[in-house]
């Protein structure tokens, strides 16, 4: 019996674990955004603002959009004309989706660091001057 116990004390160790967080994800969608706030200049310098304010080591950004595309070659449906970026910190990352012509942002700050995720909404919807529709807060396991 006592055997049969301490195997099954090690069974419940393991499985809380494997149930601890490992970390959050804030996901946000910001609609009627100032456009003039998806430039390059101020998505860079949003990264930095918010990385200061939820104390995340910014790492390497990396940018996906027409910069540098011939104008023929350049998106032109609503959904897809925009700048994506993704800013890596130390525990993880930071994707951004702006969309020019819908005037919308899609977010995700992924950390396995904790992070206030209210200040982080707090600077975005300020930062791109637009309302959050949608704000999601999930415990990664």
């Amino acid at each position: 019996m006592v055997i049969w116990n301490c195997h099954f004390l090690e069974l419940v160790k393991e499985f809380n674990a494997m149930m601890q967080p490992y970390g959050k994800e804030l996901i946000l969608d910001i609609h009627n955004c100032d456009p003039s706030t998806f430039t390059r200049k101020s998505i860079k310098k949003y990264f930095q603002e918010v990385c200061t304010l939820i104390e995340m080591e910014r790492c390497r950004l990396c940018w996906w959009d027409d910069y540098g595309v011939p104008s023929e070659e350049q998106e032109t449906e609503p959904h897809l004309k925009g700048t994506s970026a993704i800013q890596f910190i130390s525990t993880s990352n930071i994707t951004i989706h702006t969309l020019d012509l819908m005037e919308r942002v899609y977010l995700n700050i992924f950390s396995c660091k904790d992070f206030d995720h209210n200040i982080a909404k707090e600077i975005s919807e300020k930062w791109f001057k637009g309302k959050v529709v949608n704000s999601y807060v999930i415990e990664r396991r």
